[in-house]
């Protein structure tokens, strides 16, 4: 079974991230991978995540967004996660604006592979200690090293 630490990496993990809008955390998430992966577009990564945005917002509310979609020529999923540094309306299920969000780009036909995946993650963000830690991580080294320590039990 994948895990979550195996496709997040430190340079894909950071805090203190400027929000402003939804559309623009989308266009940073896009622009985030596609400096650590220079094989993808920026463009072609912003619009399959709005695309996905428009079927319904990944915004599942406790402040926690995490926006996922299918990419052409994605071999592995790839994940990111950010913590912005003021909240941004996000159409979360509970109203609320959020400030965390961990992202999941998927091969196109990694159907079982992307539902486990957004169950780790959701399994994770259900815990309240879990979202304070990551709330106050210092560091993009600290948030990533929650997560790697969440995900093995600590």
């Amino acid at each position: 079974m994948i895990r979550l630490e195996q496709i997040l990496t430190p340079g894909r993990s950071l805090v203190n991230v400027p929000g402003g809008s939804k559309k623009r955390v989308l266009e940073q998430i896009a622009n985030l991978v596609a400096r650590e992966l220079p094989e993808f577009d920026a463009q072609t990564i912003f619009e399959n995540l709005v695309a996905r945005e428009k079927l319904g917002s990944t915004g599942f509310g406790n402040g926690i967004a995490i926006p996922h979609c299918r990419l052409s020529g994605c071999q592995s999923p790839i994940s990111a996660v950010l913590h912005l540094d003021a909240p941004v309306d996000f159409d979360a299920l509970d109203g609320a604006p959020v400030d965390l969000l961990f992202v999941l780009l998927v091969p196109e036909a990694a159907t079982e592979e992307h539902l486990e995946l957004l169950r780790q993650i959701a399994a994770m963000l259900d815990r309240a200690d879990v979202r304070d830690r990551l709330r106050s991580a210092p560091t993009a080294e600290a948030l990533y090293q929650i997560v790697v320590d969440v995900q093995n039990g600590q």
